[in-house]
């Protein structure tokens, strides 16, 4: 009795598992348009990403990004996430899709002051980053769309830290 009754919760394990990984991931490609505008500069424009942008900006995130911010925290600063509030009030601020790729490409300390190219993986140091070596401007654009409609579609738990992971 013992033996089924494990090997039934091992299915249940495993069947949530795989409807947990190949399932819920689906509604960020499968947005509308609202949830995939995003600000593509200071000036106020808007840019909609396609839904092969959103799933590009999630594979590449996941791989190049991470390690270091899974779930829009900041592993190194745990203070400084990738919530719109944090983004926003960095100097300059990087809460738009040009400011990220800038920063993605030469990144500079929260308050604008110094280049921290050496610590945080960029185009500018590829040869100490070597996943960003190949990245091209239309990646840094996914990554950064990604970055933005989290906070859309995960809402506070976005950058929220501890509390949620």
């Amino acid at each position: 009795m013992f033996r089924i009754r494990k090997n039934i919760l091992l299915f249940l394990a495993i069947l949530f598992g795989c409807f947990y990984f190949f399932v819920f991931p689906i509604y960020a490609i499968d947005s509308d348009e609202s949830t995939r505008s995003v600000q593509l500069d200071s000036s106020g424009k808007i840019l909609t990403l396609t839904p092969e942008q959103v799933k590009r900006g999630k594979r590449l995130f996941n791989n190049t990004c991470a390690q270091c911010h899974n779930g829009g925290i900041t592993k190194t600063n745990p203070n400084i996430g990738l919530e719109p509030e944090s983004l926003s009030l960095a100097t300059p601020a990087r809460d738009n899709i040009n400011s990220l790729v800038d920063y993605l490409k030469s990144p500079t300390s929260y308050d604008g002051e110094s280049s921290i190219a050496e610590l945080h993986p960029s185009i500018k140091s590829a040869e100490i980053f070597p996943k960003m070596r190949n990245l091209t401007d239309e990646d840094l654009i996914a990554i950064a769309g990604h970055i933005l409609i989290q906070p859309k579609l995960g809402g506070e738990k976005w950058g929220g830290g501890k509390i949620y992971y």
